[in-house]
């Protein structure tokens, strides 16, 4: 049965320049610069992939709290 993840559009296209990596189409410059970020995340980026694939570029954070959010007792008012 296969699952379904829910990404980004960001995500999704951090998805299409790995598979390209993967193919050997671009380099990991040529990922950075189209993804406009550094070599080293890219090669981060590229770890995740390679453990996890999709899963893996899908952002940790994502359904847990802000940090800069309003603490209960200011947003009830209190």
């Amino acid at each position: 049965m296969e699952r379904v993840i829910a990404m980004s559009t960001k995500e999704l296209s951090r998805l299409d320049v790995m598979l390209q990596l993967q193919r050997f189409l671009l380099s990991q410059a040529q990922a950075a610069d189209i993804l406009g970020i550094s070599v080293r995340q890219v090669k981060r980026l590229w770890k995740a992939f390679k453990e996890d694939g999709a899963k893996g570029l899908i952002s940790k954070k994502r359904g847990s709290k802000g940090n800069h959010r309003l603490p209960e007792e200011v947003k009830k008012g209190h």
